[in-house]
């Protein structure tokens, strides 16, 4: 009996852990740039028009060659592609082939009982549990189960947050004090 319940545990970890997974890999993949993300874009047989390591401005724009400044925040990377592609092909360029990619995406930002509160770089496959690691872990005082998180497109929804739960970049991370 206690192996059967045992299996049953790990199999739900184990589903839990793949769905938690899956479904940040597809927020990566409608992933929208906004002001902070770092982009290059290549421009196939054209590098005068490379950009390399560019940062999105605090008006969302980047400053592309022959097109100057051009709106890219909200936009996903394939939408940032088509919208430069068609710029360009606006009198610039007869066939366009372009590449965007993102560098660095904007930080994720932790607070409240871990030893090093602040903003840091997101990196994929991030946690709650991997964002504490990294700010140093919780704090004596620390409410290990009182975790709230808000995502940076839904500013009022603060959401209580699982140790698994996955991070996204410009997310509020926040860890209460402990009562006991």
């Amino acid at each position: 009996m206690k192996t059967h319940t045992l299996v049953a545990l790990l199999l739900g970890l184990i589903i839990t852990l793949v769905n938690s997974t899956l479904s940040t890999a597809q927020e990566i993949n409608d992933y929208r740039l906004a002001t902070e993300d770092q982009i290059s874009v290549t421009v196939f047989n054209e590098p005068d028009l490379n950009l390399v390591e560019v940062r999105i401005s605090a008006s969302g724009t980047i400053s592309m060659p022959l097109l100057g400044q051009v709106s890219i925040a909200d936009l996903t990377v394939t939408e940032v592609e088509n919208k430069l592609t068609k710029l360009l092909l606006q009198g610039y360029l007869k066939k366009p082939n372009l590449t965007v990619t993102i560098n660095e995406y904007r930080p994720f930002y932790i607070g409240g009982e871990v030893r090093e509160p602040g903003s840091y770089p997101f990196r994929q496959g991030l946690t709650v549990q991997k964002a504490i690691a990294i700010a140093g872990g919780f704090t004596e005082r620390a409410s290990k189960s009182a975790i709230s998180m808000v995502n940076e497109k839904e500013e009022r929804n603060i959401q209580q947050a699982k140790l698994v739960d996955g991070v996204m970049p410009g997310d509020v991370i926040t860890i209460s004090e402990s009562f006991f």
